[in-house]
């Protein structure tokens, strides 16, 4: 698949996280992704040095595309811009809302000029509305949207602990350019595409909302499910955590009698239904936490296996780095390569060697191509 984009132009005007995924994505599947950044740099650039002396987030997200820097205030730059959007399939932009129109490049008006252009506009809120101007880092709309709220333990709200909103607003973009570019090949029309930060986690917060509206607003619950039981983690003997998931009642019959070794309890009026079990948690819990306590992680990782029951180990990152189920590609950067887990749906071989570009590593390229 990683070719399915070849021939394709997009010109990023990109910086952080949501914008970087979905060129990173689109670049990916092959197309030519050149990415705009300012004299000093996206800023994601300088996060931190974990990557060979590169950002980590910079190295995860900015493989295989050609970096040129352009100062859009400077009437030569903004020329290049437009002369390079003009050859473009797709204008990717996450300046603030209202900063490429005034610097010239409205999304309305470039697919007025170019109506196969499809434009992709992600911000904090929208283009839009009474939180347009509102400063939308990824904590930030963590915080408003109530997921915070929902993370962690009872005693306190919690980040998750990656850039969730980010990532959801770079994987929306991404959908809705590829629908856009199958539209075209009907139409032959582009798209003036506008995806938030805030709209992504809150689709994501569906529910929730949804439960807060039937008046019972969930609560945090730490690494349990607060809707489903037994559904959470236990200690084993060995001072490990498993996570176990019951989902439904023959899978909890069959815990009760291969795991919990009392096969009555799945009769039990107080566990007879998830309803009930969610109502009888304590309960409930303090049976599996002290059946979990008599054997090693190990061993109840093979008696839940056998018994068919649904369950994953508590890990560490040091765990997951090792985890047999991952998969990784090597990414070249000024320091060295660099192990990023591959995306879905790829092959390392597809993806081999895209480097991840240094400032302005193409700007004489592409100066030159586009004069």
């Amino acid at each position: 698949m990683a070719g399915l984009l070849d021939g394709l132009l997009v010109v990023a005007l990109e910086q952080a996280v949501a914008a970087p995924l979905c060129s990173c994505r689109l670049a990916d599947a092959g197309a030519r992704v050149i990415k705009i950044e300012r004299p000093d740099g996206d800023f994601a650039r300088f996060y931190d040095h974990a990557a060979k002396g590169e950002s980590s987030y910079f190295a995860w997200l900015n493989r295989g595309k050609e970096s040129i820097v352009l100062d859009i205030k400077n009437d030569a730059d903004k020329a290049l811009l437009g002369r390079m959007i003009a050859c473009a399939d797709v204008f990717i932009q996450n300046l603030a809302p209202g900063a490429a129109a005034r610097a010239g490049f409205d999304p309305a008006a470039l697919c007025a000029r170019q109506p196969r252009l499809i434009v992709c506009s992600i911000s904090g809120y929208g283009e839009t509305g009474p939180y347009r101007d509102m400063k939308a880092y990824d904590l930030l709309i963590q915080a408003e949207t109530g997921l915070a709220s929902i993370t962690g333990p009872p005693e306190a709200p919690g980040r998750v602990g990656v850039s969730v909103s980010d990532i959801a607003a770079g994987l929306a973009a991404h959908a809705a350019i590829l629908e856009a570019l199958y539209a075209r090949e009907r139409s032959g029309h582009g798209a003036a595409l506008e995806i938030s930060l805030f709209q992504a986690t809150a689709e994501w917060m569906a529910v929730p909302l949804i439960h807060h509206d039937a008046g019972r607003a969930p609560r945090r619950e730490g690494l349990r499910h607060p809707s489903i039981a037994p559904y959470g983690a236990f200690v084993a003997a060995d001072d490990k955590a498993i996570v176990i998931a019951i989902q439904n009642e023959r899978e909890w019959a069959r815990f009760c009698e291969a795991i919990l070794g009392d096969a009555g309890l799945a009769r039990d009026l107080r566990f007879a239904d998830n309803p009930s079990r969610v109502a009888n948690r304590a309960a409930l819990d303090a049976l599996v936490a002290a059946a979990f306590a008599r054997e090693t992680r190990d061993a109840l990782g093979r008696r839940l296996k056998a018994a068919d029951i649904a369950f994953g180990n508590l890990n560490s990152v040091a765990d997951f780095a090792h985890h047999p189920a991952l998969r990784r590609l090597k990414t070249p950067t000024a320091g060295g390569a660099v192990d990023v887990p591959l995306p879905p749906g790829r092959t390392a071989a597809a993806l081999a060697n895209r480097a991840v570009p240094r400032l302005d590593e193409y700007g004489a390229a592409l100066r030159r191509e586009f004069a």
